[in-house]
C-alpha cells in the first residue's frame, strides 16, 4: 500500500511539475514549435509583421522598425516581426529599412556614415504623416533584447551574406539564437552553393528561411531541392504582379498543388507576403493578392482567404490586425496557451 501511495504521490508531482513547465513556457517558445512543426500546424496561420508591423486600416500609427511597432504586433498576436538590418559607421548593426536616413528619421545622410552615437540623435518619423515621435535607431541587440521570449524575430539583411555571421553573433550572445529567422533569395544551384556554404559556417541554433519568386524559379522541384539543401521550416515564395496584370487566379507557378504536397513533404510552412512596396502595383508580391485589396477594397477573403487555400501558413502583411482578425473570425487561428479560445467560427460572422 504503501509503495501505491508512493507512485501517487511521485506521479502527481510530476505533473505538476510539468504543468509548470508548461506555464512557464515562453510565448517566443509556443511559436517556435509551431514554425518547426509546420504539418502539426497546417489549421493554424501565423502572422508576420513587416518592418515590425505599426498599420492599421491603411493608416501608418508606428515608425516602422521601431520597438513601438513591435509592441504594437506582440499585443495584436503577430507570431514574426520582419526587421532590416544595416551597419553604422563605427561597425555596430542597426534597425534601418534604407541605405539613406531621410525618409524615416529627422536626420538626413547615409547611414552607414553615422557612429551609432549620432544615430541615437535621429528620430523616427510616421511615414504618411510625418510625425516625430520619441522612437530613435535601434541597435540589433537593442531590439532583439526588447523582444526575448516574446516574439521570433525575421532579419531582413540589407548587407551581404557573410554578415549574417555578425548578426547571429548577436543573437547568441543574448541567448536567443533560436529566436530568430534570416533569409536569403535562392534562384538556382550556385547560388544554394554559395548560401549553403555561408550558413554552414556559420552553425545552428536559428533558422534559415529560403526566398523562392516565380521570376526566376517556375518548379516546385526547385524548392525540393533547397529543403533538402538546407532543413528548412518554411519557404518564403513570390508571385510577382505585373503593372497591368489582372488578379491572379492561381498563385502563378510555385503556389500549386505540387507545391503543397512537397512542403507536406518537407514538413515546412508557405510563407507569402502580402504586404505592399512603394511605386509599384499593389498586391506587387502576391499576384495583386495583397493587403491593398483586403483593406482597401474591403476584400480580406480575396486575399488572405485566396493564399490559405493555396496552402499558405505564414503571412506577411503591413496590416497584421486586419489580418489576424480575419483569419482568427474564419476558423484559421489556434489559440495559445495564454489566449483565450474565440467563440466557435459557425457562430461568428465572418468578415468578407
Amino acid at each position: 500500500m504503501r509503495t501505491i501511495w508512493l507512485s501517487l504521490l511521485l506521479s502527481a508531482a510530476l505533473a505538476a511539475s510539468i504543468g509548470e513547465a508548461s506555464a512557464g513556457e515562453t510565448r517566443a517558445g509556443q511559436i517556435l514549435d509551431r514554425f518547426e512543426h509546420a504539418n502539426q500546424w497546417r489549421d493554424h496561420v501565423m502572422v508576420a509583421a513587416h518592418r515590425a508591423g505599426g498599420m492599421q486600416a491603411g493608416k501608418t500609427l508606428y515608425p516602422e522598425n521601431s520597438i513601438a511597432a513591435v509592441e504594437a504586433s506582440i499585443a495584436l498576436g503577430a507570431e514574426i516581426v520582419e526587421v532590416d538590418v544595416r551597419r553604422s559607421k563605427d561597425g555596430d548593426f542597426v534597425v534601418m529599412h534604407d541605405s539613406w536616413l531621410d525618409r524615416t528619421t529627422t536626420c538626413k545622410g547615409e547611414v552607414a556614415e553615422r557612429t551609432v552615437a549620432e544615430l541615437k540623435a535621429c528620430r523616427l518619423v510616421v511615414e504618411g504623416t510625418g510625425a516625430v515621435t520619441d522612437e530613435t535607431v535601434s541597435t540589433l541587440r537593442e531590439m532583439l533584447t526588447a523582444t526575448r521570449g516574446r516574439i521570433l524575430i525575421n532579419i531582413d539583411n540589407k548587407l551581404d551574406v557573410e554578415s549574417l555571421a555578425g548578426m547571429i553573433a548577436v543573437a547568441r550572445d543574448l541567448g536567443m539564437a533560436d529566436q530568430v529567422i534570416v533569409k536569403e533569395n535562392l534562384w538556382n544551384a550556385e547560388r544554394i552553393a554559395k548560401v549553403k556554404a555561408a550558413m554552414d559556417a556559420i552553425g545552428g541554433g536559428f533558422q534559415f528561411m529560403p526566398i523562392v519568386a516565380d521570376d526566376a524559379v517556375r518548379d516546385a522541384g526547385f524548392a525540393e531541392k533547397v529543403g533538402r539543401a538546407f532543413s528548412v521550416r518554411a519557404i518564403e515564395l513570390i508571385n510577382w504582379r505585373a503593372g497591368a496584370e489582372t488578379l491572379t487566379e492561381t498563385g502563378g507557378p510555385l503556389f500549386s498543388p505540387r507545391m503543397r504536397a512537397v512542403a507536406v513533404r518537407g514538413d515546412w510552412h508557405i510563407w507569402a507576403d502580402t504586404y505592399a512596396i512603394a511605386n509599384k502595383p499593389g498586391g506587387f508580391l502576391a499576384g495583386g493578392r495583397g493587403d491593398e485589396l483586403a483593406v482597401q477594397a474591403r476584400l480580406p477573403r480575396e486575399t488572405y482567404g485566396f493564399w490559405v487555400e493555396r496552402g499558405v501558413t505564414i503571412i506577411q502583411t503591413d496590416e497584421p490586425k486586419a489580418a489576424i482578425g480575419w483569419l482568427a473570425a474564419n476558423g484559421f487561428r489556434v489559440p495559445y496557451a495564454d489566449e483565450a479560445r474565440p467563440a466557435d467560427p459557425a457562430s461568428t460572422a465572418s468578415i468578407n
